[in-house]
């Protein structure tokens, strides 16, 4: 066997232990080691290529911006706890609930300021569905439109920034955080639009699918209920524009005053201040969000561990030139390369976390989509838009889990009439993966939608360049020069005539620098 041959070989093994179900971390560190004890009996690289993988991990281990992971769980999983997005969820409800479709528009407009909030989509569409699904059975909402908008309205937190893999996406391709949550703002902006439009054509030629709450079932309105919703959106607007807006993170923004790790832990503060409002703020309340962002944390932590292993070994037998040779060989440039990467990526979304796309295949695409003269920004901004679609996908999106368990939950209590089918969430998150997936089109084929927020880079024209020498300096240079044409060895200068030569400038120079 070539070494040549060897990286599709391994490439096909990561597919086949991905599809197995183990644990993706240590199936990815195995299968990595056992790679790189093969090619070293094969004499493919020496033995000691292999004692890089220690410094490799240490170098994870010690990667500062990765720190600002634990920051942003611990951020969202206090928020996700306090109780607010109950009260967001009851205040909106009440204010859009008499219009036609007026509960999803509250879900979604909830679901982005969440996200923009917390980064977590388990919490989210755990917490939303335990207030609005309830209320919307027994409104007579469609069922399976009342399960698709809360699963697309929880899974739209991986888009919106701070999001957790919008960090991870700027760590592997280099690039700066506050950037990539500017520009990602566009493309999650629009996604609102997308579902409030899908949800208004709704009500224009399927009224009875999302029928308007009787103004009497309101409990309060009028001063009082402005007063309720402003309660829950001003102080989360103020922590969103402390946050992001100090990484640089919002559009406008240019200059961070902190880093990404500084700006999670002063969210972090800001998000118990948030839960002292509400009056929440307690020991168990703290213990129960330290716990859950540890068991995050660890298991990014193993899965980049995994992925570092097998991609150091991949990257021995020469695997990046075989990734390159392969994609940038395709049709259509630019665009052919974005469609067929997109198209994998929602097939590896089927079956993976989206951490772990990130960790093992960004890597690979990074490199080439960068020699293709494609903007990481937008790349990476145009990936995570299409991994939304891993919580979505049936029939293993986390999303629709979280449902069937919530909506079983609310059976057994008596807060719904009837159980939810399975079919039921598997049909109704069909629309919102096709909405999902027409976004993903449009950062295609209008790149504008990602980098009309990012600072513009500044063109120097070199052919405008002046350099200017101030007078003291030419007039100390004449007087140094002054040695009766000697040059600055003692010896006789050559004759002018002699020198043209040499001095000629070639035609079409640019002699005037």
């Amino acid at each position: 066997m070539h070494m040549e041959n060897f990286a599709p070989i391994m490439f096909a093994g990561l597919v086949l232990v991905m599809l197995i179900g183990f644990p993706v971390a240590f199936s990815l560190a195995a299968l990595g080691l056992a790679s790189g004890f093969f090619a070293i009996e094969m004499g493919w690289f020496p033995a000691v290529f292999m004692s890089n993988l220690p410094i490799n991990i240490f170098g994870i281990l010690s990667n500062e911006l990765l720190l600002a992971i634990p920051f942003f769980t611990f951020m969202g999983a206090i928020l996700e706890k306090c109780g607010l997005a109950e009260d967001m969820l009851d205040s909106m409800g009440q204010l859009f609930g008499t219009v036609r479709g007026g509960l999803g528009y509250s879900v979604i407009i909830v679901g982005f300021i969440l996200g923009a909030i917390t980064g977590t989509v388990a919490g989210q569409v755990i917490a939303m569905a335990l207030i609005s699904l309830p209320v919307m059975v027994r409104y007579g909402y469609n069922m399976r439109y009342a399960t698709g908008v809360l699963a697309a309205s929880g899974t739209i937190t991986q888009l919106v920034p701070p999001s957790l893999v919008l960090i991870v996406m700027a760590d592997q391709l280099g690039r700066s955080v506050g950037d990539m949550y500017r520009g990602a703002w566009g493309p999650s902006i629009l996604q609102v639009l997308i579902f409030a439009g899908y949800t208004f054509m709704l009500g224009v030629f399927k009224p009875h699918y999302i029928p308007g709450i009787p103004k009497e079932a309101r409990t309060m309105s009028g001063a009082k209920l402005w007063l309720k919703c402003l309660r829950g959106i001003i102080p989360s607007a103020l922590l969103i524009f402390a946050v992001l807006g100090s990484m640089g993170g919002l559009p406008g923004i240019d200059t961070a005053i902190a880093t990404p790790t500084e700006a999670g832990a002063m969210g972090v503060v800001g998000a118990m201040i948030l839960a002292a409002i509400h009056k929440r703020l307690t020991w168990a309340l703290m213990w129960e969000a330290m716990q859950g962002t540890m068991r995050l944390t660890a298991m990014v932590v193993f899965i980049l561990i995994g992925a570092r292993v097998f991609s150091m070994v991949f990257q021995g037998v020469d695997g990046a030139k075989w990734v390159e040779h392969m994609l940038s060989g395709l049709p259509g440039g630019q665009i052919g390369f974005l469609i067929a990467v997109n198209l994998f990526i929602f097939f590896l979304a089927f079956f993976l976390d989206f951490f772990e796309i990130a960790f093992i295949i960004l890597p690979m695409l990074g490199p080439v989509a960068d020699k293709l003269g494609i903007d990481l920004i937008w790349f990476g901004v145009l990936l995570c838009v299409n991994m939304q679609t891993s919580f979505m996908h049936p029939p293993f999106g986390f999303a629709l889990f979280y449902l069937r368990g919530i909506s079983n939950t609310l059976f057994k209590e008596g807060r719904i009439p009837k159980p939810i089918l399975s079919s039921d969430i598997y049909m109704g998150a069909i629309p919102w993966v096709i909405m999902q997936l027409l976004l993903v089109t449009i950062v295609i084929f209008v790149p504008q939608t990602v980098t009309m927020f990012l600072p513009k880079a500044e063109v120097i024209d070199t052919d405008k360049v002046q350099i200017e020498v101030p007078a003291d300096d030419l007039m100390n240079s004449d007087s140094n020069s002054s040695g009766a044409g000697e040059n600055p060895f003692g010896d006789p200068a050559p004759a002018a005539s002699d020198a043209a030569p040499a001095a000629a400038a070639p035609a079409g120079s640019d002699a005037k620098q």
